[in-house]
């Protein structure tokens, strides 16, 4: 399994609108070959950081999800916000290989 983990900070009287933007994620990625899973991570002690954990089968699927047209055609959706701030978040990107489970 490879795990992808995108953790970015907004201000916190903003992650709120964070969430619900992604509880009203569009899902586009759920139908890709080898996907498994999406959740939205909220840290408890810091609220505006948050981390977008997705599952993947194998590195090779995730990174032809990364590498196509829909998955440009999403992020480029996202610098479309009306909140310019929440348009400018760069997230930090971290990837692993499950060895264990």
């Amino acid at each position: 399994m490879y795990i992808v983990n995108s953790t970015f900070q907004v201000a916190d009287e903003k992650a709120e609108e964070v969430i619900r933007i992604y509880q009203n994620r569009s899902k586009r990625v759920d139908s890709s070959e080898g996907f498994r899973s999406f959740q939205l991570l909220q840290n408890q002690k810091r609220p505006g950081e948050l981390v977008v954990h997705m599952e993947w089968d194998t590195r090779e699927q995730y990174l032809a999800w990364a590498r196509s047209q829909e998955f440009k055609d999403i992020h480029e959706l996202e610098k479309k916000y009306p909140d310019q701030e929440l348009a400018a978040i760069i997230p930090k990107v971290a990837q692993y290989k499950v060895v264990a489970d």
